[in-house]
């Protein structure tokens, strides 16, 4: 999965958010390493919306323009969770090979 995808999808795992808020969230999720343009965004959001992993929330006009809100969907969510877990297992063999006998013998030597 893409990084964008990944982040997309998280930012939508707790609340509905309009597009917006979405670019928000992904800057704060990324911690600023990600800024995400509008037109990457909803390219992304069509895309996720065709596959069925996301939704439309709800639509308002907000000062004269519609504004969408999108929100994961059954799908999004599961898919979301395989990807969390699958990072989470890549990580733990990462933490547990940098803890191996590699790291020790090149402590041992310096």
């Amino acid at each position: 999965m893409q990084e964008s995808t990944l982040l997309l999808l998280t930012a939508l795992a707790d609340a509905p958010r309009h597009g917006y808020a979405l670019i928000k969230e992904i800057d704060a999720i990324s911690g600023g390493r990600v800024t995400m343009r509008t037109g990457t965004l909803y390219g992304a959001l069509d895309r996720l919306l065709q596959q069925g992993l996301i939704e439309v929330a709800a639509e308002e006009v907000v000062d004269g323009r519609a504004r969408r809100s999108y929100a994961l969907t059954g799908a999004g969510r599961d898919v979301l969770a395989t990807e969390a877990e699958r990072l989470r297992a890549v990580a733990a063999e990462a933490q547990r090979r940098l803890g191996g006998p590699a790291v020790h013998t090149r402590r041992a030597l310096a």
